[in-house]
């Protein structure tokens, strides 16, 4: 079951988006939050899939919420919507880290498309964190001999280099986990790397 929270000051936009919702998806878990310090401390206790949040609120506005959450470390796509927005307010949402904004009155097949892609989006990167768990494992070297701690340091020492690197050795001794502990370590670790069987 999905987690949505919706923070939004306003009751009857509140109940709107939360029927939208259950009409959308009977199983969502729907909490509701009226102002941006009970968002903030809604989102402290509880692990959402989504938060919908007004942008105009009293005491804490809503890009104040996207950013503390965002430095408190919460992966949660936000939705921002407001009534007073425009287009420099919609790029500045989306620069700060929203996954989208939307105007008040949401047009809804707009906002169901983007609470759809927004989910979607969270699902596939909680798939690709747990592959990329499973593929650093598989290349993870093991050992502290005195000849594997000098590996580490010379891969330590070239992984943040630009230069070319040949890994040589028998088959089986470890060359394909050299290279990809090079590339982990390197500026470019956030790019695939590319293998070719020569």
């Amino acid at each position: 079951m999905q987690r949505i929270l919706i923070i939004e000051d306003e009751i009857a936009i509140r109940n709107v988006l939360k029927n939208i919702l259950i009409d959308e998806n009977k199983t969502f878990i729907i909490d509701e939050a009226s102002n941006g310090e009970e968002g903030l401390s809604m989102l402290q206790k509880n692990i959402y899939n989504l938060v919908i949040c007004d942008i105009k609120m009293s005491k804490i506005d809503g890009i104040e919420v996207l950013n503390k959450s965002i430095k408190e470390g919460v992966d949660t796509p936000f939705i921002m919507i407001s009534g007073h927005g425009d287009i420099e307010t919609a790029v500045e949402c989306i620069k700060q880290g929203a996954f989208d904004y939307i105007a008040k009155p949401p047009d809804l097949n707009r906002l169901l498309t983007t609470i759809r892609n927004a989910l979607n989006n969270q699902t596939l990167k909680k798939e690709n964190k747990v592959l990329r768990k499973k593929m650093d494992s598989k290349y993870t070297m093991i050992g502290e001999s005195a000849k594997m701690l000098d590996i580490k340091k010379v891969i330590e020492k070239i992984a943040n280099t630009d230069a070319r690197v040949l890994i040589t050795g028998e088959n089986g001794t470890g060359k394909e986990l050299v290279a990809h502990a090079i590339h982990k370590k390197s500026s470019r670790h956030k790019i695939p790397m590319i293998e070719v069987n020569c």
